[in-house]
């Protein structure tokens, strides 16, 4: 019996072996056959990729190296510049008559209008910092009007903001509080809003600064000669300037982040007279840590805000349009195809669907080759292939590329392009060397949210106009700053800071990593497991410092 029972187990594995077999077989087909060519074709699809990015990212760096730094193409030596003149001096030269102009004497007169504006959205924490912060600008008061546009819907936080524009205004500020009965169009909607009213029509300029944003008192007199001596000029952009960036790990990645956008791509558009998106660099008060995890609108991070504009470009520009959450990149593109330039003011640190480009066809006296570089540099390369390029060759590719062995990877895309644009980032970044590994792995997880906010705009979907509010904290965490540089949020506190998305590109990148690690040949799986800890670190919270989820 018991022989019996033995040939019966021996047929059995036989069996299944035999089974096994074919089906291995079956799969090596099937792989051959089907797999493997699409995925080589997404293989040169992003080599392709790979190469239009490598060329814009040198070209950008080189321009901003070349012009900037060896050649010295300063704002002031591009343009003409020069401290705002009254009968008896100038503006920002430093001696008694200079400082009396500018803050009330008899030749304030001299001075244009200009209207600062300030939308807010229940800013608790940091509506008297950026208030404060306006009504301290070096300017004439009367040549000078604060405009607070709150469009909080908290009645207790516009009830403080409110009070706190009267307290100003009984100190002879001149302050306007104004409020709408709806938020259609969000901060676009607001600020179109607050162009409206009778007493801005007097202004020729208009500053604008988010409600975390607080500008040093002698900004005005930094950026506003640039608009007074030079008429083709329309925006004077500033850089920001972030007040936290060292509280952790989450934060200095993301400041690299921003750094490269402000240090490399707005410095080179501005140098080329050619277009950079409204925003700039600021002391920054929102906490970094606290934007994730992002919404469908975070196709780019930063906001319009820490500029100040011409007011008949806005109005030749066809003014704010509520039709878009990113009104600051839809204005600037705009006003950039009507002619006017942009200036990047790097010496002044003050501490989604995109835009509608059908429109561009119908401009006249736009050069084709100006319309075909937006398109091909900005829209296209920046804004689409790049983040595409980050989450799906990175991220989905070369893991899946372990289970299909019939794929090659060409090594200058898989190792020297990225390593080319990693080491051109680095050059602009020196004192954050040592942590651009980890920056790598952040970029390629926050790709993931990129790539969804660029699709979609691009199919313009139902979120299209969704629009998220980061809260801002402002000083009241800074007890609780002395924190590992990553330390995991509460999750009874947090349970909706666990982020599936993440989680579950994390489990395939798992899975591609251990096959390569047991059965693979491509030695990948040091890359994949540190990219798939990465998504698990994000996913579950472990980012950032402890912070309350309200």
């Amino acid at each position: 019996m018991e022989r019996q029972w033995g040939r019966w187990r021996l047929a059995a594995a036989a069996a299944a072996s035999s089974s096994g077999d074919q089906i291995a077989a079956a799969w090596a087909v099937v792989r051959a056959r089907a797999v493997a060519p699409v995925l080589q074709f997404a293989v040169w699809a992003c080599m392709a990729m790979s190469v239009m990015l490598v060329l814009e990212v040198a070209y950008m760096s080189l321009v901003s190296l070349v012009a900037v730094k060896l050649l010295r193409r300063v704002p002031e030596r591009r343009y003409k510049w020069e401290p705002i003149t009254t009968g008896s001096g100038g503006v920002g030269g430093g001696d008694g008559e200079d400082e009396e102009a500018a803050t009330g004497g008899r030749e304030a007169a001299a001075f244009p209008m200009v209207l600062v504006q300030i939308p807010m959205y229940n800013e608790k924490e940091v509506y008297k910092l950026s208030i404060g912060a306006a009504c301290a600008l070096t300017w004439p008061p009367d040549r000078i009007i604060i405009q607070v546009l709150d469009d909080s819907t908290d009645p207790a936080i516009k009830d403080l903001v409110e009070l706190e524009c009267k307290d100003w205004a009984r100190k002879e500020i001149n302050i306007k509080y104004e409020i709408r009965d709806n938020r259609k169009g969000y901060k676009a909607g607001a600020l179109k809003k607050g162009m409206e009213h009778i007493y801005t029509q007097q202004c020729d300029f208009v500053a604008i600064f988010d409600a975390d944003f607080q500008p040093e008192s002698d900004f005005l007199l930094k950026t506003i000669p640039f608009l007074v001596h030079n008429p083709k000029i329309g925006l004077v952009q500033t850089r920001w300037e972030f007040v936290n960036y060292d509280v952790c790990l989450m934060t200095r990645i993301q400041k690299m982040s921003l750094d490269y956008h402000f240090k490399v791509e707005q410095e080179s558009g501005s140098s080329m007279h050619s277009f950079f998106g409204f925003n700039g660099k600021i002391q920054y008060q929102n906490y970094l840590h606290e934007l994730f995890m992002p919404g469908p609108n975070i196709a780019d991070l930063p906001t319009g805000t820490a500029g100040v504009w011409r007011v008949s470009a806005i109005n030749e520009a066809g003014g704010w349009k509520d039709r878009t959450t990113v009104e600051d990149m839809d204005l600037a593109v705009r006003a950039s195809l009507k002619g006017w330039q942009f200036l990047l003011r790097v010496n002044s640190q003050v501490p989604s669907k995109p835009t509608d480009i059908s429109s561009i066809d119908g401009l006249v006296g736009v050069s084709v080759w100006k319309k075909l570089h937006l398109l091909y540099s900005f829209f296209f390369v920046r804004r689409v292939v790049a983040p595409i390029l980050t989450f799906l060759f990175y991220c989905v590719v070369i893991p899946l590329s372990v289970m299909v062995p019939e794929v090659s990877i060409p090594v200058w895309g898989m190792v020297y392009i990225p390593t080319a644009i990693t080491i051109m980032n680095a050059i602009r970044n020196p004192g954050s060397i040592h942590l651009m590994p980890f920056w790598i792995l952040f970029e390629n997880v926050m790709a993931m949210h990129r790539m969804r906010a660029a699709l979609t705009g691009l199919l313009e979907t139902m979120n299209v106009n969704q629009w998220v509010v980061t809260e801002k904290v402002g000083d009241h965490v800074k007890d609780k700053l002395e924190v590992p540089l990553l330390e995991p949020l509460k999750p009874t506190d947090c349970v909706e800071r666990i982020y599936i998305p993440e989680l579950m590109v994390a489990f395939y990148l798992l899975v591609c990593a251990s096959y390569d690690l047991v059965l693979g040949a491509k030695h990948y799986y040091l890359y994949i497991y540190l990219q798939a800890f990465a998504f698990i670190a994000l996913g579950f919270g472990f980012a950032g410092t402890s912070t309350p989820c309200s």
